[in-house]
């Protein structure tokens, strides 16, 4: 399969590098400056899944090449709109996109503009920066990318996908459930976002501060709360799940939110917390510490 992956940053660079580390046929569609820095450079990927350097395969927006079959969409909410017009010269009849943005807010432009059929459900678990010489440097040992169809889990088309992604040095999984994968992930990002950024601290100190605890569970209550008035389909038992997940990971571990803050970069607020708490005052949810959260996410925005 000819895939296409949206951007050579954190998440582009690394899951695309590990598809043509396996052996795939991958071009990396970029901006003419990036493009220059990847032809002088290279992809370099700095990894606890071991490192990895390769010459990509690169267009830009105004190459003229055929339609792909797979495109992996890994960029920013805030550049969606600009990304989606990028995009269009290399979608093709059978084209499938796979979007590995957070949120959820996401879906409904890209089905509108590139039809139903043409757009599955994707998200990614992987803690990536890219630093100074413009390397994938991944942080945590976390690298997944799920995937599959929404609606009809079982089609040939994404057992082709999946066989094409096998055998990677990543976790490419196929879900059968996608929709509901997206909203947990939805809501473990919002809040570890929220509280990351909130506090200037990464997820160790937070949990172990007294109150930390507490204050992280309310947090993934208010949201879930708001998720469950909008009919999303999550779990009844997820908050504890949650939990458990949070605190599993490294003492260390940073949002990628916190670290755009950190670089003074712009960040996805309103894509996340902001869509968030437009469903809670249509739905009249009350969420006290969500939109702290967000007010300071506003503020950094205002320093910036």
């Amino acid at each position: 399969m000819r895939i296409l992956v949206l951007g050579a940053g954190g998440v582009g660079g690394y899951f695309g590098g590990r598809l043509v580390e396996k052996g795939e046929d991958v071009n990396f569609l970029v901006r003419s400056r990036r493009k220059q820095q990847l032809e002088k450079n290279g992809i370099v990927i700095r990894s606890f899944n071991g490192d990895f350097y390769f010459k990509p395969k690169l267009i830009t927006k105004v190459d003229k090449i055929e339609a792909f079959d797979v495109v992996l969409f890994s960029t920013k909410a805030y550049h969606l709109e600009e990304a989606i017009n990028d995009l269009k010269p290399f979608i093709g009849e059978k084209t499938v996109i796979i979007p590995l943005l957070n949120g959820i807010a996401h879906l409904p432009l890209l089905k509108q503009t590139f039809g139903d059929n043409k757009v599955i459900g994707g998200l990614c678990f992987i803690e990536t920066t890219l630093n100074e010489e413009g390397n994938v440097v991944q942080t945590s040992v976390a690298n997944r990318l799920v995937f599959g169809e929404i609606g009809h889990p079982d089609t040939a088309r994404i057992q082709r996908i999946a066989d094409t992604f096998s055998g990677a040095k990543a976790d490419f999984v196929l879900s059968n459930n996608i929709e509901q994968d997206m909203w947990h992930k939805y809501l473990f990002i919002t809040v570890l976002s929220g509280v990351t950024t909130l506090m200037h601290a990464p997820t160790g100190p937070i949990l172990k501060s007294d109150g930390g605890q507490a204050f992280v569970r309310q947090l993934f209550e208010e949201v879930a709360q708001i998720m469950r008035a909008f009919g999303a389909p999550i779990q009844d038992n997820i908050v504890e799940e949650h939990m458990k997940m949070i605190n599993n990971l490294s003492y260390n571990t940073k949002s990628s939110m916190q670290r755009d803050m950190e670089k003074g970069s712009s960040i996805e607020g309103e894509y996340l917390q902001g869509y968030l708490l437009k469903l809670a005052k249509e739905f009249d949810v009350d969420t006290p510490l969500l939109k702290v959260v967000f007010q300071n996410l506003k503020v950094y925005e205002e320093m910036i």
